[in-house]
């Protein structure tokens, strides 16, 4: 078969050890970023399976009627939404998806931004390699208040290791966010407005949906302290369109940490948070870790050969199979 894996910029796919599982295949890897369509079609119209890497392709409708072999795509992760599903049913093409999510890298990455942005680490090795020296303080956490929103599996690993460094943990967010504060014995605001207000530093930890698209608006963060740091390592699409950009502006909070774009991947350094002193930008790589990669590729490369031996697993639209 012809397996094509578009959109591995950092050339990272064939160094993995179950990279070895597609032997005996013709594989294609691309490192296009944010490639033109007619780019896009030609370096996948070959292609007997797709294996795409996370969301960084969109496969509309129009791209799909374009790629007349493809009869798989194995996604690498869980989410499928950048995929017309209906329109590969409708054509034959069988969709799968992972099953697998380490919660772990992001919960590490979250923290590895929050340190950064607070001890001003950055700034400190850009100061050092000139000669001269920081004339601010960097703020401690003991005795601060970390706020969780969302107090799910990348939600309560954060909160831990907030809770090990001496912070009040502060939640918001759905009942079973709620639930697992009380049983953490964490503390829980009275409300969205609250968990603004009173967090030092405040990590989104919301899993993006319909209803949480843009549900950090620019009046949530005007409530908070011009000292306060909001990391986000989530999805961009939950704060309101240009929102945290005019609040940094505004000093209203004083700083932000984030990985997360809503126009991925950001190219030659054109995206406004980068223009800004008291942002600390990370190209979405929380999840760029070997482990991670393993356990993502290994289980998309398993269903490639076992929809390859007429035995699929993980479909998403079965009714394809039937069609095909």
């Amino acid at each position: 078969m012809i397996i094509t894996i578009p959109d591995d910029y950092h050339g990272l796919v064939p160094t993995l050890d179950c990279f070895t599982t597609l032997s005996g295949h013709e594989v294609r890897v691309f490192r296009d970023t944010a490639p033109a369509f007619d780019t896009l079609i030609a370096n996948l119209r070959d292609a007997e399976v797709i294996v795409p890497i996370r969301e960084r392709t969109r496969f509309t409708r129009a791209v799909i009627e374009k790629l007349p072999q493809l009869r798989h795509i194995s996604q690498t992760g869980r989410s499928v939404r950048h995929i017309d599903v209906a329109a590969c049913t409708e054509r034959g093409i069988a969709v799968t998806a992972g099953s697998h999510a380490s919660p772990y890298t992001v919960a590490e990455h979250t923290w590895t931004l929050i340190l950064a942005a607070l001890r001003r680490i950055p700034e400190e090795i850009a100061l050092m390699r000139r000669g001269d020296w920081r004339g601010s303080f960097s703020l401690g956490l003991r005795d601060r208040t970390l706020g969780i929103f969302g107090l799910g599996k990348i939600g309560s690993l954060v909160a831990a290791t907030g809770a090990s460094f001496g912070m009040r943990i502060l939640v918001w967010g759905r009942e079973a966010s709620l639930a697992a504060a009380r049983k953490a014995g964490y503390g829980i605001a009275s409300g969205q407005a609250e968990l603004f207000e009173q967090s030092d530093v405040l990590s989104l930890c919301v899993r993006l949906s319909t209803e949480t698209r843009g549900i950090v608006t620019a009046q949530d963060l005007a409530r908070m302290k011009p000292t306060a740091l909001i990391v986000n390592t989530a999805r961009a699409e939950l704060i309101a369109s240009n929102a945290l950009v005019e609040a940094l502006g505004h000093g209203r909070p004083g700083f932000a940490a984030v990985d997360v774009y809503e126009n991925e991947p950001v190219l030659g350094g054109e995206h406004p948070l980068l223009k800004l002193d008291n942002a600390l930008c990370t190209p979405h790589s929380a999840w760029i870790e070997r482990d991670t990669y393993e356990l993502y590729f290994g289980e998309a490369f398993a269903q490639v050969i076992a929809f390859a031996a007429g035995e699929p697993v993980n479909v998403v639209n079965p009714e394809a199979l039937e069609r095909r």
